[in-house]
């Protein structure tokens, strides 16, 4: 990479940072507060609220300050165009129906992509104070930053390592909600019953990225889901890469190439070395849904 472009790649990771944690502060101002301007979306399990809108407005006005002409696909506002080069992926307060309900277990995540090549993630957990962030350099975590300056300097490097063997593994399971007992529900619940079985501890955490995160860092051991969207998975996918943990995307009963793979609609992430039979199984089966 040449100097120009390495520094332009960390001007966008940098860039990020200063996003994620901004915003964090936005939502963690209206956290267990009692105007937060819940509405529904879709349906009863998909809700947002006006801390959800005002995040993602500044974390677009960040970007568009530093990098105009970039493109941006926002979970609330939708996609933008942009005759550049980077597209930037948002969620602006992932686990909304947990931070609604005061449940400490949301987070924000800003994935980044070159010509469709993902290059940085940032995860950003406001109520714990983790910044989990990934660029070239590899996975990172910064405790309680101040500010972006200092979620680059202080910090210490992610590795994806936990329990390989079933019997001792913990999952996070994203499976199944009420959109997947829409497609095959008797198999969906015998799968589940089989997980529970089969693995040490289950658990479900309602944060895509916040699992995400956890196993980049170790403290989980996989994790699956369906039907989720590129912001929900961009900056965590790479970030668990970047760590040395594995994540599959997966289509029509396949594993998805992984360029791009964070726009497939099923996913499978798990530990360095974690290939949990069972669990891809359940990917194989119920990706085939329409």
């Amino acid at each position: 990479m040449s100097d120009t472009g390495l520094h332009e790649g960390r001007m966008v990771v940098e860039t990020a940072i200063r996003a994620a944690h901004e915003a964090g502060a936005i939502a963690l101002d209206g956290f267990r507060g009692r105007d937060l301007g819940l509405d529904v979306k879709t349906d009863m399990h998909d809700v947002v609220t006006r801390y959800d809108r005002a995040a993602e407005a500044h974390i677009r006005g960040v970007i568009l300050e530093r990098f105009p002409d970039s493109a941006i696909v926002g979970e609330e506002e939708g996609e933008t165009s942009g005759a550049g080069p980077l597209t930037w992926y948002l969620d602006p307060i992932d686990g909304t129906s947990n931070f609604a309900r005061g449940i400490a277990m949301w987070a924000v995540s800003i994935g980044v992509a070159v010509d469709g090549e993902m290059v940085a993630g940032v995860i950003y957990d406001p109520v714990a104070g983790q910044l989990f962030w990934a660029d070239d350099r590899g996975a990172f975590l910064a405790e309680r930053p101040v500010d972006a300056a200092d979620a680059l300097a202080r910090c210490r490097p992610l590795q994806s390592s936990g329990s390989t063997a079933p019997s001792r593994a913990t999952v996070a399971l994203n499976f199944p909600l009420a959109r997947d007992l829409v497609h095959f529900p008797e198999l969906a619940l015998e799968q589940y019953a089989e997980v529970t079985r089969t693995f040490a501890q289950v658990r479900g955490l309602g944060s895509t990225c916040i699992a995400l995160a956890w196993i980049a860092a170790g403290w989980l051991d996989a994790t699956v889901s369906f039907e989720t969207n590129p912001w929900d998975v961009a900056a965590g996918a790479f970030i668990i890469r970047r760590a040395g943990g594995v994540y599959r995307s997966y289509a029509h009963g396949e594993i998805l190439p992984e360029r791009g793979d964070h726009l497939g609609p099923h996913y499978y992430a798990a530990v360095a070395g974690g290939d949990f039979e069972l669990l891809h199984e359940i990917m194989r089966t119920q990706s085939r849904r329409p």
